[in-house]
C-alpha cells in the first residue's frame, strides 16, 4: 500500500505541476528603447515627405510607451495617434484595412463606438514574429493612407530588431 501510495501521490503532483504550467503565460511585449525608435523613425519618414506628425507608440496591451510630436504638428494629432495605435494593437490589424472594412459591412461599422478606437489610416501593428507585441499611430499627413506609409516605413527600419 505505501508504494501505491506514493505512486498515486506523484501522479496528483505531476498533473497539478502540469495543470499550473498551462495557466502562466509567457508574452513578447514591446521595449520603451524599441518604442522610442520607432516613434523617431515615424516622425523622421513623415517629416521627409513634408508632413508634420505626431508618432505614438503602444505596448501589445494598447498603454503607451513612446510618444513624439513633429515641430508644428498640430494639436490633434496627439489623441489621433494614440487612438490609431490603440485601436491596431486592440484588433492587431492596420487601422486602414479596419476603416474599409467598416466601410463595407455595415456591422463593422459599430466598431467606431468602441471607446478609444478611431478607424483611420496610420495605425499599424508591431510584430515579433507572428506575436502584436504592440503598434504604431501616425497622425498629421494629409491622409491616414500617408500616415501609414510613414508607419510602415519605420517599422522596416527596425525589422531586424522583430524577429
Amino acid at each position: 500500500m505505501n508504494t501505491i501510495t506514493r505512486l498515486t501521490a506523484t501522479a496528483l503532483l505531476a498533473t497539478a505541476t502540469l495543470a499550473n504550467a498551462q495557466a502562466v503565460r509567457n508574452e513578447k511585449n514591446i521595449s520603451l528603447e524599441l518604442a522610442n525608435q520607432i516613434a523617431a523613425a515615424s516622425v523622421a519618414a513623415c517629416s521627409a515627405r513634408g508632413y508634420n506628425v505626431t508618432a505614438t507608440v503602444v505596448d501589445r496591451a494598447g498603454l503607451v510607451r513612446a510618444v513624439q510630436r513633429a515641430d508644428n504638428a498640430g494639436p490633434h494629432t496627439l489623441a489621433a495617434s494614440q487612438q490609431k495605435a490603440y485601436t491596431s494593437a486592440s484588433a492587431r490589424n492596420n487601422t486602414q484595412a479596419m476603416m474599409e472594412a467598416a466601410q463595407k459591412n455595415p456591422a463593422a461599422a459599430n466598431l467606431a463606438h468602441i471607446p478609444g478606437f478611431l478607424l483611420l489610416g496610420g495605425g499599424v501593428p508591431v510584430r515579433a514574429g507572428n506575436d502584436v507585441i504592440g503598434a504604431v499611430g501616425i497622425g498629421g499627413a494629409p491622409g491616414g493612407h500617408l500616415d501609414e506609409q510613414c508607419a510602415i516605413a519605420a517599422l522596416e527600419q527596425v525589422k531586424d530588431q522583430l524577429k
